[in-house]
C-alpha cells in the first residue's frame, strides 16, 4: 500500500442496481475525465453526465461525474465519483477500465476512511461510528453509530483526557518546578481532580455495555419444561421454522438464537433444552446449556403450558411468564401474557412487552462511553494508571502514570500529543524560563 497512489473501488457495493457509484481518491484524480472521457473536470461538486470509454475508444457507459478537489472531500484528497449504471458488466468493465490507468490501484478494506483519517477528516472513533452505521440493522443500532460518528464519543473523551493534562500539569509543575512560585498543595488540587473521573470509569466499566446490546441484540432466553411449546413460540416469533418441533419430550437439546427487530430494537430469542431431571447425557448436556443461558440473559421468558402448568425452580422473580396453548384450554391465568404459539393468539401483546423491555435496557441505559472492545481496554488502562498515579510513593512516578492514562484515552480517539502537558503548564502558571 502506496499512500501516494491513486485508490479507487465500487463504493455502493457489487450487484445488480440501478445505479453503483465508483469513488476515486488520490492526488491525480481528475485525470480519470481526460483519460475516459476525453475532457477536462467539471466545475467542482457539480454533477456532470458523461460518456465513459475504454482507452480502445469502446463506450463503457454514461455516467453522472463529480469532482471533489482536495481537501473539501470525504477523505481531503483529490476525489472522482463516477456515477454509473449498477449492472454487474458495467461496474466490472469501469472497474477494469481505471486499473489499466497510470498511477491507479484497487482500494483495499477500510482505504477510503484510513485516508480521511490520516488526513484529519475525523477521528478513530468517528470512523469506528461510520463503521458501525453501515453494518447497523436496527433504528437503535443506526441512531447510536450517527451518535459516534458525529464526534460524540470523542467529545466525551476528550473532556476525560482535558482532565487528565490538566492533573499531569499539576503533578509535573510541583515536581520539575518546585523552586518557582506555583500554587500551594498541588498534589490534593491533581489528586482531586482525577478521584471523580475515575469513579465514574470504574462505574461504567463494571455496567454491561449498551453496544453489546446494539450489536448482540436484548437477549430473551426461553425456558420452561419440555414441551411446554417453548421451540414454537420461537418460530412463531421468529415468523419462520427455525426450531425443529416435535410431540417428543427432550427435542430440543441444544441453543438456538434468532435475532428479530422489534420497533427498531433488536432482540435475540434464545431457545433452551426442557427443563428436567433425564438419564440421557445428551439432553443432560442440553439442560446444563440452559442454564448457562439464564445466566447471561436480559430477560428469561418462561413458556409454561397452560393445560399441564409446572413449577420450574431456581427462576428470577423478575421474569416473564407466557401461558402457551391457550387453544386447548381457554383459561386466562392471572399472571402473564396467555396465549398460543400455533394460532398466534397473544403474541402482538408479547412482542409488546419484549419491545418494552429492550427499549427500557437501551435508552435507560447511559450514554456508552465505549463501543469497541478496545475503547474498554483503554478505559480500563487509563483506570489502573490514575489508581496507580494517587498511590505512587514519588511524584515522578505519579506524573508519569498520569501521562500514561492521558495517552490511554488519547489512543481511543486516535489523538496523542506528548506536547499537550506542556502547553499546559506554560499557559497555566507564569514560569518564564
Amino acid at each position: 500500500m502506496t499512500a501516494g497512489d491513486i485508490i479507487f473501488a465500487c463504493a455502493s457495493g457489487i450487484g445488480r442496481s440501478g445505479v453503483a457509484v465508483i469513488r476515486i481518491s488520490g492526488s491525480g484524480s481528475s485525470s480519470v475525465f481526460q483519460a475516459l472521457t476525453g475532457s477536462p473536470p467539471p466545475k467542482p461538486r457539480q454533477a456532470s453526465l458523461r460518456m465513459l470509454y475504454t482507452k480502445d475508444k469502446e463506450l463503457l457507459d454514461k455516467a453522472l461525474t463529480i469532482y471533489f478537489p482536495a481537501p473539501r472531500s470525504f477523505t481531503g484528497e483529490e476525489t472522482v465519483e463516477l456515477h454509473i449504471h449498477g449492472g454487474p458488466a458495467v461496474i466490472n468493465g469501469v472497474l477494469s477500465a481505471l486499473a489499466e490507468l497510470q498511477g491507479f490501484r484497487p482500494a483495499e478494506a477500510g482505504e477510503f476512511t484510513r485516508r480521511a483519517y490520516r488526513n484529519g477528516k475525523m477521528d478513530l472513533a468517528e470512523a469506528e461510528g461510520l463503521g458501525d452505521l453501515i453494518t447497523a440493522d436496527t433504528a437503535a443500532g443506526r441512531r447510536q453509530a450517527i451518535w459516534q460518528m458525529q464526534g460524540g464519543l470523542t467529545a466525551k473523551h476528550a473532556e476525560w483526557r482535558e482532565c487528565l493534562i490538566s492533573a499531569s500539569a499539576l503533578a509535573e509543575a510541583e515536581l520539575d518546578f518546585s523552586d518557582e512560585p506555583v500554587p500551594e498543595d498541588l498534589e490534593g488540587r491533581w489528586k482531586a481532580e482525577i478521584f471523580e473521573l475515575k469513579e465514574t470509569l470504574t462505574q461504567y466499566l463494571r455496567e454491561p455495555p449498551i453496544t453489546e446490546r446494539l450489536n448482540d441484540g436484548f437477549r430473551v432466553v426461553l425456558v420452561g419444561a419440555p414441551n411446554a411449546g417453548k421451540s414454537s413460540l420461537l418460530n412463531a416469533l421468529a415468523r419462520r421454522e427455525a426450531a425443529i418441533v416435535t410431540d417428543i419430550p427432550g427435542t430440543t437439546r441444544d441453543i438456538l438464537e434468532v435475532r428479530l427487530d422489534l420497533d427498531g430494537y433488536p432482540v435475540t430469542v434464545v431457545d433452551t433444552a426442557g427443563l428436567r431431571e433425564t438419564a440421557d447425557p445428551i439432553e443432560q448436556e442440553g439442560v446444563r446449556r440452559a442454564y448457562d443461558a439464564q445466566s447471561l440473559a436480559d430477560l428469561i421468558l418462561e413458556v409454561q403450558d397452560i393445560t399441564s402448568p409446572s413449577k420450574i425452580p431456581n427462576l428470577p422473580e423478575n421474569r416473564l411468564i407466557f401461558h402457551n396453548k391457550l387453544d386447548l384450554l381457554s383459561k386466562h391465568p392471572s399472571n402473564g401474557i396467555a396465549g398460543s404459539a400455533k394460532t398466534g393468539e397473544g403474541l402482538k401483546f408479547l412482542e409488546l412487552e419484549l419491545t418494552k423491555a429492550a427499549k427500557t435496557a437501551i435508552e435507560g441505559a447511559p450514554q456508552p462511553l465505549a463501543t469497541r472492545y478496545r475503547h474498554r481496554a483503554a478505559l480500563e488502562e487509563a483506570v489502573a494508571a490514575m489508581s496507580r498515579a494517587s498511590e505512587a510513593p514519588a511524584p515522578e512516578l505519579a506524573a508519569e502514570d498520569l501521562r500514561l492514562a492521558s495517552r490511554a484515552l488519547g489512543r481511543i480517539a486516535g489523538v496523542v500529543d506528548v506536547e499537550d502537558v506542556l502547553d499546559r503548564i506554560f499557559s497555566s502558571f507564569c514560569i518564564g524560563k
